[in-house]
């Protein structure tokens, strides 16, 4: 049994304020074409099942543009005959029971099976049982229905686990509902073939389980998710548990330091070959007041001149009479 798992696509998602030749945001384009990336990686390798675990939208009311894109797309993927299973996260989740779910506009395709209600539900197949445990805003339901969960295991097939929270650590994202799993019951693990994860955008296995993942997100929604690769990950459910992580390709993020102690130099020693079409973010350290009024923005852009955008952050030297 071969699953293509992948989660927090963020489709909508823009910023930077900057348009491409189609008039589009330019990071609205880079999610669109980060999940496509993705499609066409799913139509090569052909799996039994594919799973997204969550933030498929960056907003639970998601413009025209995104929400005609992920038709286009999951018409295509619904194409291929593959069950395809969905669940919600905290960023496709309305907040109250006014607005209707996102996610309730692929319930009329054939391969599509979605999880929106905030409650736990059963997708069974002859072979495999995946137990979708979707965003909840309250959390003090969350133990009941992971309860639920453990009691619907079956024993003669496949168990997959699918979750959007924070698994093996305490601390949040400072998001409206995210919740974190209770340490408590993490024994459920043990008793599942797999555990699929969204909410957290890095890939990686979570402490001492060998089969809880997040695949991690497509694209960066954050400068500070710089040091993380995106993709999705290709496992592969026999005997044992075999998985690969594939990295798709996205727009760089680079990092340039300037020292303003020997800025000249600093200035002459700079490469800018790696910036080309790149999100670029330059600190200008050990800067004195007076660098700071004679160094403009505008001369450290033109040192990047094929970058796709230029930010600067300035730090400050320290006086040395500071305790």
């Amino acid at each position: 049994m071969n699953i293509i798992h992948f989660s927090d696509t963020h489709l909508g998602f823009n910023d930077l304020d900057i348009l491409n030749d189609e008039n589009i945001n330019q990071r609205e384009a880079d999610f669109y074409d980060a999940f496509s990336q993705v499609v066409k990686h799913i139509k090569i390798i052909k799996p039994d099942y594919i799973i997204h675990t969550g933030d498929l939208f960056h907003r639970s009311s998601p413009s025209n543009r995104a929400i005609t894109f992920a038709l286009e797309q999951f018409k295509i993927i619904d194409a291929l005959d593959i069950p395809f299973i969905i669940i919600a996260g905290n960023h496709s989740t309305p907040r109250t029971n006014l607005s209707s779910p996102i996610l309730k506009i692929f319930d009329n395709f054939k391969n599509i099976y979605t999880s929106y209600s905030q409650a736990y539900k059963k997708i069974e197949f002859t072979d495999v049982v995946f137990h979708t445990l979707p965003h909840m805003n309250d959390d003090t339901k969350a133990l009941e229905q992971i309860e639920l969960c453990e009691s619907n295991i079956d024993p003669k097939k496949k168990n997959i686990m699918m979750m959007h929270c924070s698994v093996g650590a305490w601390y949040l994202m400072q998001e409206f509902g995210e919740w974190v799993y209770p340490t408590d019951k993490e024994y459920i693990f043990e008793k599942m073939d797999y555990v699929a994860l969204g909410h957290w955008h890095g890939f990686g296995k979570v402490g001492k389980h060998e089969n809880v993942y997040y695949s991690g997100s497509t694209e960066r929604t954050s400068l500070k998710d710089k040091r993380n690769s995106k993709g999705f990950i290709e496992l592969s459910l026999k005997d044992t548990l075999e998985l690969n992580y594939k990295e798709i390709n996205i727009r760089a993020i680079v990092s340039k330091e300037i020292d303003c102690e020997a800025y000249e130099s600093s200035l002459e020693l700079l490469d800018a070959y790696d910036t080309k079409d790149a999100i670029v973010e330059v600190k200008l350290k050990n800067l004195t007041a007076l660098q700071s009024i004679d160094i403009q923005n505008s001369e450290i852009k033109e040192l990047f001149g094929k970058a796709m955008s230029v930010s600067i952050k300035r730090e400050f030297k320290r006086d040395a009479n500071e305790t």
